[in-house]
């Protein structure tokens, strides 16, 4: 367990038993959210998962990083609704980034909707470049797929 300095917020690593409550959230803030499948087989593979907790063990929110040689791939970071606007995805953001760099990775990649604005200005302002873009990554209910567009951060 990890306390993220002056929020009263911990960060806790992610298990099994957490899948069904991280779950719920991913569902919560995403138009589009991973099957909880998708987190149950990244626990179980063994990738950087960890869950930000108030001291009740409120859930706030997550992420999951992949590391791949020297490059970590984040998969999925998202805070509950309540806790967005105060500064904490920057804060989780540093968090996992300081956490990449211990495990002597150099960079980080990660794919965003082009549509979710919030997100691409939040990653832009914490240094990550637009690298690329993955045509029709995405479902996109009725509108069929939407691209990604890929980003990284120089650690």
């Amino acid at each position: 367990m990890k306390e993220l300095e002056g929020t009263g917020l911990h960060l806790v690593p992610m298990t099994a038993a957490d899948v069904d409550e991280v779950w719920a959230l991913e569902c919560s803030v995403f138009p589009y959210p991973w099957s909880r499948g998708n987190f149950v087989d990244a626990v179980a593979s063994g990738y950087d998962c960890w869950t930000l907790r108030d001291v009740g063990g409120e859930l706030a929110g997550y992420y999951l990083l992949m590391y791949a040689l020297d490059e970590a791939h984040l998969l999925d970071v998202a805070l509950a609704g309540k806790r967005q606007r105060q500064g904490l995805g920057r804060r989780l953001l540093d968090e996992l980034a300081e956490r990449a760099r211990s495990q002597g990775m150099t960079s980080i990649l990660l794919e965003v909707r082009p549509s979710n604005e919030r997100a691409l200005d939040v990653y832009r302002r914490h240094g990550y470049v637009h690298i690329g873009r993955r045509k029709g990554y995405y479902p996109a209910g009725a509108a069929g797929r939407e691209d990604a567009i890929v980003m990284r951060l120089d650690l």
